[in-house]
């Protein structure tokens, strides 16, 4: 959805809206000066000293008021804005198309799979009792094997809402090993919240202890972190003025939320954005794409349902991008599963099918388009699929 042009014919609308206010407030305002100017030669005229014949006064308003036409003036600012503001709505109607059904195709759904992700972003969401509902009546009893995962993960993110890190700390100590793997630093970051709680609401006493007993192991790989950490002790009772007061922002406490989340997914094989709400996601930015090529092959008069393939790519953002996209550069066709790229000795790849026309069969050899090594189609390796 292209709205950056919204957007702009927004503002274009929101500036001559206020040029118009800002015009017609000094129109107003002309014509309210020179009434008062008028109204104060009327009051002086009861002075016997200087008589002055109200007619005349009436007359140069009159003329004065005629010469500056406010209403004229007041008429094509008006117009002026109408244009602008009558384009916009024509741009909103083109740009959010309400009828979203043209893009609609018969796709063959495995519900097994989609019954899964609705179960799966149920308990993500903390909704388990509307989970395990699905699940009994969808008659998917595997399902439920994820449901203690995610009750674990809920009850440690509820737990963290409160600052009560226990149920974090015993997560991470049961999956050390694991998080070290992957290299993660999240019990370093779990000590150093809690530390800085003391911090802010024990002694020093307390603090100093905290720091030697679970912050000291992390020191010979964190030592700049470490040093940040305890000079804080200094500062209890003026952390205002602490150097490092910046460790204590509640942006910690979010981070540290989003990066457990992200390695308790990892480790129980689901990933950290629920699956549901990536394809809609994904489905909310491809659309426009979708309904304007529906559009163009209903002019045509071509059967939008009857493609196998879409004819021009969807183009997406980097975050929907979970793997690399290969297009072979003999035939320009986009690898897929039965078309899968093929790895060849000389480190040249080219798709399945483009190898096959090249080889006529799998033990003939070939020569690679791009240097002059030869090869067979049994030398090349897949690569995904």
């Amino acid at each position: 959805m292209e709205l950056n042009t919204i957007k702009d014919a927004f503002d274009r609308v929101a500036k001559r809206q206020k040029l118009f206010s800002s015009k017609s407030q000094e129109v107003v305002d002309q014509v309210g000066h020179e009434i008062e100017q008028a109204l104060a030669k009327i009051q002086a005229s009861n002075d016997p000293l200087s008589p002055i014949d109200l007619k005349s006064i009436l007359t140069e308003l009159k003329l004065k008021l005629n010469t500056m036409d406010p209403l004229h003036q007041l008429e094509g600012l008006q117009k002026e804005r109408n244009i602008n503001l009558s384009k916009y709505p024509k741009l909103l109607e083109k740009s959010f198309n309400p009828d979203i059904s043209k893009a609609y195709r018969n796709v063959d759904f495995d519900f097994h799979i989609v019954n899964q992700i609705l179960a799966s972003h149920f308990y993500r969401q903390g909704l388990f009792d509307l989970g395990d509902c699905l699940i009994n009546e969808a008659g998917e009893p595997e399902a439920i094997a994820i449901r203690s995962h995610f009750l674990e993960m809920y009850q440690i993110l509820e737990a963290l809402k409160v600052k009560n890190l226990e149920p974090a700390l015993n997560w991470i100590t049961a999956n050390r090993e694991k998080l070290k793997q992957n290299g993660s630093t999240l019990e370093l970051k779990l000590h150093r919240l809690q530390f800085l709680e003391i911090i802010q609401k024990g002694t020093k006493g307390d603090a100093l202890s905290y720091a030697r007993t679970y912050l000291s192991p992390f020191a010979s790989l964190h030592m700049n972190e470490f040093q940040k950490l305890v000079v804080c002790i200094i500062w209890i009772g003026k952390l205002d003025s602490c150097p490092h007061a910046e460790l204590m922002a509640p942006a910690h406490w979010e981070e540290f939320t989003v990066e457990l989340t992200q390695h308790f997914c990892s480790l129980v094989g689901q990933s950290s954005p629920s699956p549901l709400t990536v394809a809609i996601a994904a489905g909310i930015e491809g659309l426009p794409t979708l309904l304007k090529l529906a559009n163009v092959m209903a002019a045509k008069k071509q059967e939008w349902l009857a493609i196998k393939q879409l004819p021009v790519p969807v183009e997406l953002g980097k975050e929907f991008q979970f793997h690399s996209i290969f297009v072979c550069p003999v035939s320009r066709d986009q690898g897929s599963e039965e078309n899968p790229p093929m790895l060849m000795p000389c480190l040249h790849v080219l798709c399945k099918q483009s190898i096959m026309k090249l080889s006529k069969s799998s033990s003939r050899i070939f020569k690679c388009p791009y240097c002059p090594t030869e090869a067979s189609a049994a030398q090349c390796r897949q690569l995904y699929f």
